[in-house]
């Protein structure tokens, strides 16, 4: 069985971690989730989920103080990490090796161990100092992946966006899921 590692920041949008956690749910992929004090906060804030409810999706959860977890270490084998959404103080904080909490270990943790770290990061618009620990990080081999709304898949609702987000999401491991249409190429032409 493949592990992930799913961390969920206190940046608006935790909608894209709970519903990465559901596709997840029908695969063959172990689920190891960590939410930070703030992503707590904005869950609850922003979708009608508890956080109860959110931990009880994953296979195991780590507190964010917990910096004796397994996934702290570079012996627990994973496929990578996502942290969704990510903020932009914790992806300073990856970028600059600063383990505050276990999301930012565990990420550092990923990158010291070259697997797959993607950071589905929030904010807009972005500043020279996102833009330049983004461009860091990704020199490193991390995939930025922000949830950019894309429309030649028609979508009708925000659920149909948020799909499509966490699809390509999951394309970054390589997992396969087809929550939205794909882009095949085909256009209306007048």
């Amino acid at each position: 069985m493949k592990k992930m590692i799913i961390g969920i920041t206190g940046s608006t949008g935790s909608v894209l971690g709970v519903r990465l956690l559901e596709i997840l749910s029908g695969t063959n992929v172990e689920t190891h989730l960590i939410i930070s004090k703030w992503g707590h906060q904005t869950l609850e804030h922003e979708t009608s989920y508890t956080y109860d409810e959110v931990t009880e999706m994953a296979d195991v959860f780590y507190g964010p103080g917990d910096m004796g977890a397994a996934v702290s270490s570079g012996s627990f084998q994973t496929e990578g990490m996502v942290v969704i959404p990510c903020s932009m103080a914790s992806l300073a904080a990856i970028s600059s090796g600063q383990g505050t909490h276990l999301i930012h270990r565990a990420a550092d943790v990923i990158i010291k161990e070259q697997k797959k770290l993607v950071l589905v990061a929030r904010e807009t618009p972005l500043n020279q100092i996102h833009l330049e620990n983004m461009l860091k990080l990704a020199r490193m081999g991390v995939s930025i992946a922000p949830p950019m709304m894309a429309f030649y898949n028609h979508p009708e609702k925000i659920q149909d966006m948020v799909d499509h987000t966490v699809m390509r999401v999951l394309d970054q491991f390589n997992i396969t899921v087809d929550t939205m249409p794909r882009w095949e190429g085909k256009m209306k032409h007048p």
